[in-house]
């Protein structure tokens, strides 16, 4: 009996050893979360945040910052290649200067719906887009979604690219977007984001394009009779991580951070699309006419697109073209 008690206690100690190593590994770590400002993103940060704290056993403490407290999203993501910033989420755009294959999310018609959307992010090409951030010192983690640019107009519902002949467009400054509506031939005015909601209630441009949460937002409803969900450009959200901030985590609070990733990436994308079914509800009973494309009718944009050769404009802003070759494939 004493040999017993004795070995239980030796084995006790030793279990006490481990465990002591092991909470010891794993150092109280505080992460710092610049987030954007589309709500999907918003509660997508609490899942994320919920899940790397449960998982990592409270050591990883996740402090989300929303809306884009921190900065915009090219002060954030340089405050994240820098250090200042653990984790960001960030709109591919403003990062296309830092990271040239960016410039493939401004191809329109690259992607013709949501599942040939993700999965293309989520496929080889998206992932070597992620893995290529670590030349700049950034760990990519994961696409979430901001979503399709629809089309706005007051003239008539919008079917073909033959209907945007001659409507004087609002867009970005923004070379490919530019050419792209000029291969429609419509007439593509850049202008201040500001002016936008005075310029189509006055009739300065007849029309305008961009995410149905954008258009709901502003309320261009209320300018704009009619929405034709051309879905013309998708732009994803890029959530990334300090690559030296990554490594310095224990095994377990990497574990623990990619379960975050993965499940709060499956629930921005479906909150996303949520999000977007009540906006069209709210559209029609705004009195809106909304117009869905067929793949067919999304099919003729695209066609005009490779006619006037502007993939061939992204592919020689990009560093490796070649993905967008495969993606068009």
């Amino acid at each position: 009996m004493k040999r017993f008690f004795f070995l239980l206690a030796i084995a006790l100690l030793i279990t006490g050893m481990a465990v002591g190593t092991a909470f010891a590994a794993d150092q109280n770590v505080t992460l710092r979360f610049s987030n954007v400002t589309s709500q999907s993103a918003i509660d997508a940060g609490k899942v994320f945040k919920e899940v790397a704290e449960r998982e990592s056993g409270g050591s990883l403490t996740v402090i989300v910052y929303d809306s884009n407290q921190l900065g915009d999203d090219r002060v954030v993501i340089e405050g994240t290649i820098f250090g200042d910033i653990d984790i960001a989420a960030s709109s591919t755009s403003p990062m296309a200067n830092i990271f040239p294959d960016f410039f493939i999310f401004d191809s329109p018609y690259l992607f013709i719906d949501t599942e040939h959307a993700f999965a293309g992010l989520d496929g080889e090409v998206g992932q070597k887009i992620l893995k290529n951030m670590e030349t700049k010192g950034l760990r990519g983690l994961a696409f979430w979604e901001n979503g399709f640019r629809n089309f706005t107009n007051n003239r008539t519902p919008v079917r073909l690219p033959s209907e945007v002949r001659g409507m004087k467009i609002r867009t970005m400054e923004n070379e490919v977007h530019l050419a792209a509506w000029r291969a429609f031939d419509a007439n593509p005015t850049p202008m201040a984001f500001t002016e936008l909601f005075t310029a189509l209630q006055q009739g300065t441009v007849d029309g305008q394009e961009n995410p149905l949460g954008i258009i709901d937002g502003n309320k261009f409803q209320e300018v704009q009779k009619f929405i034709s969900l051309t879905q013309h450009v998708y732009t994803p959200f890029i959530l990334c991580m300090n690559a030296d901030r990554y490594n310095t985590l224990s095994d377990n609070q990497k574990a623990a951070l990619d379960k975050a990733v993965a499940e709060s990436t499956t629930y921005q994308r479906n909150r996303s699309q949520e999000l977007e079914k009540e906006i069209l509800e709210r559209s029609v009973n705004m009195g809106t006419v909304v117009t869905h494309l067929t793949t067919e009718e999304k099919k003729a944009w695209q066609d005009v697109m490779i006619e006037a050769n502007i993939f061939d404009l992204v592919k020689r802003r990009m560093e490796n073209p070649s993905y967008l070759d495969e993606l068009l494939k």
